[in-house]
């Protein structure tokens, strides 16, 4: 039996969900454990490790592998989660030039505190974040930080989309996920959707729909751990303006090293 299986995770499907299309496509026994290293966000995409069978058992080993991600950031937008799924809270078109950009990137290049989202699992005093964040009571803790190693940073393109362009494809995003009916996940309120829904909509109807927001599309190799939502958002504040990650995709995950080249220069090898 293989180890190990890598995965696509498509926008709006869970890792469970994913892993469990995979048993079912194959026709692997249901008495086969399987376990995802390295879960992905809603809004996510891209490759998905699972273990199979016995190599569950080995998952800690599996857990601190690098990734790798292809994620877009789009400027003078920012959501209580980080991308497009959150509460909407600030709105302004904003241009830049690419120098300015790809300057910054490289200025975050190596080890980085980044806070965990408010909306992640990270858990504080028993209880995930994005309990806290729905419980209206985040200022009663302490929003944890992790240091990461951000290997490379390197800006792939830039794009400028219209208002209504963008309200389309976040809202087409938002729809991918299954409605959320557990009891036992009430408390999210089906991810909160009816809200978002709403705040979309103010977002396409509170300028012209002409109106044109900048996107940068960037490629990024950093150590496990390290949250795209928490590094568009640095990246955007270090350009001083808000950000929210407009995409993520996840494109490799394993150990990033240097190797040395002919001409005696250190290049980066993932």
């Amino acid at each position: 039996m293989q180890k190990y299986v890598s995965l696509q995770k498509k926008i709006g499907q869970t890792p469970l969900e994913c892993m469990e299309l995979w048993r079912t496509a194959t026709n692997t026994p249901l008495d086969t454990p399987l376990t995802y290293a390295g879960r992905l966000d809603p809004m996510a995409s891209g490759t998905l490790l699972v273990l199979v069978g016995d190599e569950c058992k080995k998952k800690e080993q599996y857990l601190h592998l690098d990734k790798e991600y292809a994620f877009e950031i789009l400027f003078g937008l920012s959501s209580d989660t980080g991308d497009v799924l959150g509460r909407l809270s600030h709105s302004d078109p904003v241009l830049f030039d690419e120098r300015a950009i790809s300057q910054t990137l490289q200025t975050l290049i190596g080890e980085i505190e980044l806070p965990y989202p408010h909306f992640s699992s990270k858990t504080v005093q028993g209880k995930p974040l994005h309990t806290w964040a729905i419980e209206g009571r985040l200022h009663e803790i302490e929003i944890p930080t992790k240091t990461s190693e951000i290997y490379a940073l390197k800006l792939l393109s830039t794009e400028a989309q219209a208002r209504s362009e963008i309200y389309t494809q976040a809202a087409e995003k938002i729809e991918t996920i299954a409605p959320v009916t557990e009891q036992r996940k009430a408390l999210g309120n089906d991810f909160r959707r009816k809200d978002v829904r709403a705040d979309w909509a103010t977002f396409l109807h509170e300028g012209n729909e002409s109106d044109l927001f900048y996107i940068a599309k960037v490629s990024c190799i950093a150590s496990s751990g390290t949250y795209m939502r928490s590094l568009a958002e640095v990246i955007a504040a270090h350009l001083d303006t808000t950000g929210l990650a407009y995409a993520i995709h996840r494109t490799k995950i394993g150990t990033y090293r240097k190797v040395p080249i002919i001409n005696g220069i250190w290049t980066k090898q993932y």
